[in-house]
């Protein structure tokens, strides 16, 4: 069978989820939603921003003059530091109390800025911000895991264009998060190797799916992509979480990071809508053991500016679904980098 042409499921060796990939569809007419496209952000400072400097909140307290990072709690936090201890059962029906903390991260002052147009030296303040952060949450007795993430962009729900990612830290550990711990820990056991070692390996010698590699880190395509130039940063050292990171793999993360989104926005000529996310060991003081750190990106648009990729239909009812193959997206990428 040539999986490059027929319809056919691949496996997420992760999670062990699966997807639907249908590289025969490609060929169909579209019809779909085209939207404005929303124009680039350039101001680089905004009064009515409430993550620039000097400005106010919906908390009412000032941020600082700061010149770098700025990390504070969330006004609108999903998670509370102090919750009741809840258990909640009625038959079928169970809940259980929730106890976390969110944080903004300002990634810059300059209100006109992403990732992609940031300076290296920049990105690697904002990796060691994430660094102190996760190594400060890590020590609170109740933090199991800690989530670091960015949604960029209207098109993702990004509510202000300000350059910033969020940390959420919980006392339960995500089901993504436990399904890869499952499957992490099962391979290392069997084959004294991580599971992202081994794949790395493979992914580096066909080099089908690769799209940008430097010396502590390669940028590709996962064999088992969801969404359309979905990415991940992986790095060539097995440390279960970014606290390990020399001086050198911290340099050339940021390297990654500015690689792989400033090529997204050449795609098709815009600011690269995506969501972000670093899957690292639990912090539960166990071994976790095979983890492998790594961050992943899941942009949503399809064929141009305006068209972005829905899950919908059968996606929502059965298993995700592509047409573009990930060869294919690689291929694309790799030439605008």
């Amino acid at each position: 069978m040539d999986i490059f042409k027929e319809p056919h499921i691949r496996k997420n060796i992760l999670t062990g989820e699966e997807v639907l990939v249908s590289p025969h569809r490609t060929k169909r007419p579209w019809q779909g939603k085209v939207e404005d496209q929303v124009p680039e952000n350039i101001v680089k400072y905004d009064p009515t921003c409430y993550l620039c400097p000097n400005n106010e909140r919906a908390s009412k307290d000032i941020n600082p003059n700061y010149k770098t990072t700025f990390v504070f709690k969330n006004d609108y936090a999903a998670l509370k530091e102090e919750t009741e201890p809840l258990i909640y059962s009625n038959g079928l029906l169970e809940a259980k109390g929730e106890q976390g903390i969110c944080k903004v991260v300002c990634f810059s002052p300059d209100h006109s800025l992403t990732l992609a147009k940031m300076a290296i030296p920049d990105i690697e303040k904002v990796v060691e911000t994430w660094q102190y952060e996760y190594k400060e949450l890590s020590k609170l007795s109740y933090i199991n895991n800690i989530q670091i993430f960015e949604n960029r962009g209207e098109t993702m729900g990004c509510s202000n264009p300000h350059p910033h990612g969020q940390i959420w830290a919980q006392n339960s550990i995500p089901v993504e998060i436990s399904k890869k711990s499952k499957n992490f820990k099962e391979f290392y056991s069997s084959n004294k190797k991580t599971l992202l070692e081994a794949y790395l390996q493979q992914e580096l010698e066909l080099d089908e799916r690769v799209v940008y590699t430097n010396e502590n880190f390669v940028v590709l395509v996962p064999f088992w992509a969801v969404w359309p130039f979905e990415t991940m940063i992986i790095p060539r050292n097995n440390h279960k979480n970014i606290l390990n990171l020399s001086k050198e793999e911290r340099k050339d993360f940021a390297d990654s990071i500015k690689a792989i989104t400033s090529t997204y926005d050449k795609v098709f000529n815009v600011s690269f809508p995506y969501s972000s996310g670093i899957h690292q060991a639990p912090t539960n003081n166990e071994d976790n053991l095979g983890w492998h750190w790594h961050m992943s990106f899941y942009p949503p648009l399809l064929r141009s500016a305006t068209v972005k990729k829905f899950m919908v239909g059968y996606e929502m009812f059965a298993m995700p679904q592509r047409d573009i193959t990930a060869e294919k997206a690689a291929q694309m990428l790799k030439k605008l980098y």
